[in-house]
């Protein structure tokens, strides 16, 4: 059985048990109508859902960066969907994850989300090319192959529906490594700031940075 098809096997189990708790949604969107509500469009907190998560220039290959790109319902590099969702016990079910990182976050949610123009599977997720860490490129990866298109959802550390997420590839589990817009970027410079993973930031009030928080809508 392919490691996705254990997820999903999982994520149905635990379903009739008591149901899998699913990321929360805000409400906007920048799908493609032919992706319409299948899709989900990410944003930070920083910008809000006037830029949004995107391909790189709609390269769908191997190793394509992920930037912040302008909304729009037009453009298909805005277009993802959850290739595989559930909680981290279920992806170490699957055997996709780390005991360690079970260990740390076993009830948080945690999923894999395909790149998906105008609705059509890529086989390609966002993630890393190598272990999480300072810096590391967030670029398109082979879906469900490794740990390092897993991204679980920090719920301890979130606040106004705007929440941290954890690469699964992480070993730095006290001060893990999150999803991370550079902060001395904007959107519309060019050439485009690329997203990659970072320790998690907290100003002294205990708040982790704007540019490390981050939510999602459907296409709805």
């Amino acid at each position: 059985m392919s490691i996705k098809k254990k997820v999903f096997a999982v994520a149905a189990t635990m379903t009739m048990v008591g149901g899998v708790s699913t990321v929360g949604l805000m409400s906007a969107n920048a799908s493609t109508p032919s992706c319409g509500k299948t899709c989900v469009t990410g944003y930070g907190q920083e910008y809000g859902p006037s830029f949004v998560l995107d391909v790189l220039r709609q390269g769908e290959k191997v190793g394509q960066p992920l930037i912040l790109f302008r909304a729009s319902n037009s453009d298909p590099a805005e277009d993802f969907t959850y290739s595989d969702d559930g909680t981290v016990a279920d992806f170490y079910a699957a055997g996709l994850v780390s005991k360690g990182l079970n260990y740390a976050y076993p009830g948080d949610e945690a999923y894999e989300l395909e790149y998906s123009p105008y609705g059509v599977d890529s086989g390609l997720c966002t993630g890393v090319g190598s272990t999480a860490g300072n810096g590391t490129a967030v670029t398109l990866q082979p879906c469900g192959a490794s740990s390092k298109t897993v991204w679980v959802v920090d719920e301890a550390d979130g606040s106004d529906g705007y929440y941290p997420v954890i690469n699964g590839s992480d070993t730095s589990f006290s001060n893990p490594y999150v999803l991370h817009y550079p902060g001395n970027g904007y959107p519309t410079d060019m050439p485009r700031p690329a997203l990659n993973t970072y320790t998690l930031q907290e100003y002294s009030s205990g708040a982790v940075y704007t540019n490390e928080m981050w939510t999602e809508t459907d296409g709805s």
